[in-house]
C-alpha cells in the first residue's frame, strides 16, 4: 500500500504493476499523508508526499541505507542537498522525489533586457521594472513589477533574506531578517512604483486577467511563478514566454513542498516496497513516466515527475529538456539549489492562514506597529486548529 498526496503516483503504481507480475502496489490518496500517519493505527508500506521530514512524522520511517549498500541505488544519482534533507542522524530515512523553484516570467521579445541567461536578482528586477513603468495623468498605464502582487513572492524574498522558517515549538524564524525583508519590499514599492496606493490602483484596474496574459500583452513586464505553474501553462502561451531563476547571493530557494518518499516501519510488505523504490529511481523508468505523461496529455495538468523536477540529476538535466524544450539553455545551476528547512507537517495551512497574510500586510507598511504580530497569528491559528 502506498499513501500519497501526489495524484501522479496512481499512474506510477499502475505502470509498476504492469511492468512485473511479482508484486502489486495499491494507492490511497490523502490530502495530508503526514497527518494520516500521526492519527492512524493502520500503516502503509510506502509514503510519498510533502512534509514527511518533521519530527512528528519521520519517526514512522525505517532507514533506507541498505538500498545504497547493496548498490541498488547510488547517492551520486541524486541532487546532494535534496538527498541530505532526508538524512537524519546519519541515516537515510527519506529519498527526494521532486522539487520546484521560483521563476521570473516575461515575454520572449523582452529577453534582451536581461543581463544573464539563467538567473535574475532583485536589483535587476527593480531597475528594469522602473524603466518599464509608464504613467498618464498621474496614473500608471503599465508597470514593470511589484513584489506585493503575490504574497508568495514576498515569501521568496523573506527566504532569500535568510528568515529561515523552520520547525520548532511550533515554528521558529529570524524576526530581524523578516523585518529587513519586508522593509525592502515596502521601499521597493515606494521607490519604484511611487506608492502602495499606486500599485493597488493598477492591480485593481488590470489584474482581472491572469498575470501571464498581462505579460504577453505588455501591460506588465514581469510576473512571478513557481516552475510547476510555468510548465503547466497552455503550450501556445508558454511558447511566447521566457524565464529566469530568481537568485540572490548564488542561492535559488526551492519550494517548501518538495516531494519525498519513505518506507513505513510497520509496513506489511517490505519486499514489494523495496522493489517499487528500486524500480522508481531508475532513469529509464522516469523517462517512461515522462513519455506516457506526454502521450496522455498529462503535461497540461502536471509538471515533470511527481509535479516537479526529478531529484535524479540525470533525469532533470538530460531527459527533461527533451520534453520541455524551454529548458534548453535554462537548466538550474545545481550549486545554487537551496532546499527549505524542515517544517511542521501542517505547514501548508499554517503558511496560508498566518504567514502569507502577515507578509501581505507588513509589506504595505513602513513598520509593524499597527498589525497583528506573526507570533500572535500563529498562536491563534494553533488554538483554533488543535
Amino acid at each position: 500500500m502506498l499513501w500519497t498526496d501526489s495524484p501522479e503516483f496512481a499512474f506510477y503504481t499502475e505502470y509498476f504493476n504492469n511492468a512485473q507480475n511479482q508484486y502489486r502496489v495499491q494507492v490511497r490518496y490523502f490530502d495530508s499523508p503526514a497527518r494520516q500517519l500521526i492519527n492512524t493505527a493502520e500503516y502503509p508500506d510506502i509514503v510519498a508526499g510533502n512534509w514527511l521530514k518533521s519530527a512528528s512524522t519521520r519517526v514512522f520511517f525505517r532507514p533506507l541505507d541498505s538500498l545504497f549498500d547493496n548498490k541498488n541505488l547510488s547517492k551520486s544519482a541524486f541532487y546532494p542537498r535534496l538527498l541530505a534533507m532526508g538524512n537524519i542522524d546519519g541515516k537515510q530515512y527519506l529519498l527526494p522525489v521532486s522539487f520546484n523553484a521560483p521563476v521570473l516570467v516575461f515575454s520572449k521579445d523582452r529577453a534582451e533586457l536581461l543581463s544573464n541567461p539563467f538567473t535574475v536578482g532583485f536589483e535587476e528586477i527593480k531597475k528594469l521594472g522602473k524603466d518599464y513603468n509608464r504613467e498618464s495623468r498621474g496614473v500608471y498605464t503599465r508597470m514593470g513589477f511589484s513584489p506585493a502582487w503575490d504574497s508568495n513572492f514576498l515569501f521568496i524574498a523573506a527566504t532569500l533574506f535568510d528568515v529561515s522558517f523552520r520547525e520548532a515549538s511550533p515554528l521558529a524564524w529570524d524576526a530581524q531578517a523578516l523585518e529587513r525583508a519586508m522593509d525592502f519590499a515596502y521601499e521597493w514599492t515606494c521607490s519604484i512604483n511611487s506608492s502602495v496606493q499606486a500599485e493597488d490602483d493598477f492591480k485593481f484596474k488590470y489584474f482581472y486577467e491572469p498575470a501571464a496574459r498581462l505579460v504577453l500583452s505588455g501591460r506588465i513586464l514581469f510576473t512571478y511563478m513557481n516552475s510547476d505553474d510555468l510548465f503547466t501553462q497552455a503550450e501556445e502561451r508558454r511558447n511566447d514566454l521566457d524565464f529566469r531563476w530568481i537568485t540572490e547571493r548564488n542561492t535559488i530557494p526551492l519550494s517548501e513542498d518538495a516531494v519525498y518518499m519513505g518506507l513505513a516501519k510497520k509496513g506489511k510488505s517490505p519486499a514489494a516496497a523495496n522493489a517499487f523504490i528500486r524500480w522508481f529511481y531508475q532513469t529509464g523508468t522516469q523517462t517512461q513516466f515522462l513519455e506516457k505523461s506526454r502521450d496522455n496529455r498529462m503535461f497540461e495538468a502536471s509538471f515533470g515527475i511527481g509535479g516537479g523536477f526529478s531529484a535524479l540529476r540525470s533525469v532533470t538535466e538530460q531527459i527533461f529538456p527533451q520534453f520541455y524544450p524551454e529548458l534548453m539553455g535554462h537548466m538550474l545551476p545545481e550549486e545554487f539549489l537551496s532546499p527549505a528547512s524542515i517544517l511542521p507537517w501542517n505547514w501548508t495551512a499554517l503558511k496560508e492562514h498566518s504567514i502569507l497574510p502577515y507578509l501581505h500586510e507588513r509589506a504595505r507598511r513602513p513598520n509593524n506597529d499597527d498589525i497583528l504580530p506573526l507570533e500572535r497569528r500563529i498562536a491563534d491559528w494553533y488554538r483554533l486548529n488543535s
